[in-house]
């Protein structure tokens, strides 16, 4: 069992350090004003704008790098302070959301088979570690044999679709990343040093997702060697 602690021991130090580091440029990067003066809101608006998209409202959430794109409902959702601000993190948050928006706008088959896999990954992840625990005590006390190591194997297939998840949002946020900075480079929206900045900013929030990525591939990992390598 150290090792189980290990592990998350190991996911959590790398979340918090990366997690630490996203605030840190973020915060650094709002002192990076822009030249152009437009707000996050407006950087986001006009990215839809060049895109020919006019069906997706730009609008302000409540708080912290709460920033989404909602293909339900077709809004990019802001937190207060990229939707108001005028630097070089606004502008990079903004234009990375609206990149989702564009790639929805393009069928990008990568969004659409992360969209098509909320629903399961929204419910199995609830019920994936309960199963692959009750799953080995039950094995445990009936000698590996009967319902409880088939338990456990559906919480093993719950977090594989979980990790699964995972590995298909990396591709989402990087290219939506790529749209955003491409976007802000070739219409000129930013200066060389606004550019390097939104740049360094969508770099360290990509990373949050990679970490949370190879952190659900740790876990899958552990559990079935737990589940499958205590069969004879």
């Amino acid at each position: 069992m150290i090792e189980f602690y290990i592990i998350i021991g190991a996911i959590a130090l790398a979340s918090w350090a990366v997690s630490n580091t996203l605030k840190n440029k973020f915060k650094k990067y709002s002192k990076v004003h822009l030249r152009n003066g437009m707000s996050g809101a407006e950087i986001a608006e006009k990215m839809l704008a060049d895109h020919g998209i006019r069906d997706v409202k730009v609008v302000s959430t409540a708080g912290m790098l709460t920033d989404h794109y909602d293909p339900r409902n077709k809004t990019v959702n802001l937190s207060a302070s990229v939707y108001s601000q005028r630097n070089a993190a606004a502008a990079a948050v903004a234009a990375h959301e609206v990149g989702h928006a564009v790639q929805h706008a393009q069928a990008y088959e990568w969004l659409t088979m992360r969209s098509k896999l909320v629903p399961m990954v929204s419910v199995s992840s609830r019920f994936s570690q309960w199963l692959v625990f009750g799953g080995l005590i039950l094995g445990a006390a009936s000698d590996n044999t009967g319902i409880g190591f088939y338990i456990a194997i559906v919480g093993l297939g719950f977090m594989a679709l979980a990790t699964a998840f995972s590995f298909i949002t990396l591709p989402v946020e990087y290219d939506a990343s790529n749209r955003a900075l491409a976007w802000l480079k070739n219409k000129n929206m930013v200066s060389q040093q606004e550019y390097a900045g939104s740049k360094d900013a969508l770099k360290w929030a990509a990373r949050t997702y990679l970490v949370a990525a190879l952190g659900s591939l740790a876990m899958l990992l552990y559990w079935g060697l737990q589940v499958l390598g205590g069969r004879d």
